[in-house]
């Protein structure tokens, strides 16, 4: 009996360490930014468009506020507004760079033990338009420092995701159009 427990605790540890290590990579033909600044990142951020996921479903007006905590964490914290449950929704998470400070490859949790990918694949040099890979070709974002993208950084944005893989007809394009946004007063 000993024996088949410690077996078991065994393939539930393997298999813990499994999926978070896949949950924090990047696809295939992706590099992350190099030379990443994460003070520079810091700050809100608006979702321009995405690749629709149950977390994100129906929210449009998505924000995101990333936050430099004095243990080197990255606080993020994304706020949007759900279009079916007419409501102002918000959930607070965690990320870590995978590995060197100056990749923006990290991970990111908002949910316990749980971490995936969120690797910056394009980014301007005035850190004001970021392309995220997530872990495989199932997650992509376009983001700003406003609620609109110049028409020449979205042409550049689908065409680095589609080389990569993407298939850029599924993004779903956000829409910023409340002004009542409770967290950002």
């Amino acid at each position: 009996m000993k024996t088949k427990y410690k077996i078991s605790i065994l393939s539930f540890s393997l298999g813990v360490a499994g999926i978070l290590y896949s949950c924090s990579s990047i696809p295939k033909k992706v590099q992350a930014v190099r030379n990443f600044n994460i003070n520079r990142y810091s700050g809100t951020w608006y979702e321009i468009a995405r690749f629709d996921y149950r977390f994100e479903k129906d929210l449009n007006n998505v924000s995101a506020q990333y936050t430099l905590s004095e243990k080197g964490k990255v606080i993020v914290l994304n706020r949007g507004y759900n279009v079916v449950k007419r409501k102002w929704q918000k959930v607070e998470g965690v990320a870590k760079f995978s590995g060197d400070k100056n990749v923006a490859a990290l991970k990111v949790s908002f949910f316990g033990p749980f971490y995936a990918g969120y690797n910056v694949v394009a980014l301007d040099s005035d850190y004001q338009y970021a392309l995220i890979a997530g872990k495989n070709l199932n997650y992509l974002w376009i983001l700003s420092r406003t609620t609109t993208i110049p028409d020449h950084v979205k042409s550049d944005y689908l065409e680095i995701a589609q080389k990569i893989g993407y298939d850029t007809s599924r993004l779903v394009w956000v829409k910023h159009n409340k002004t009542d946004n409770p967290f950002l007063k």
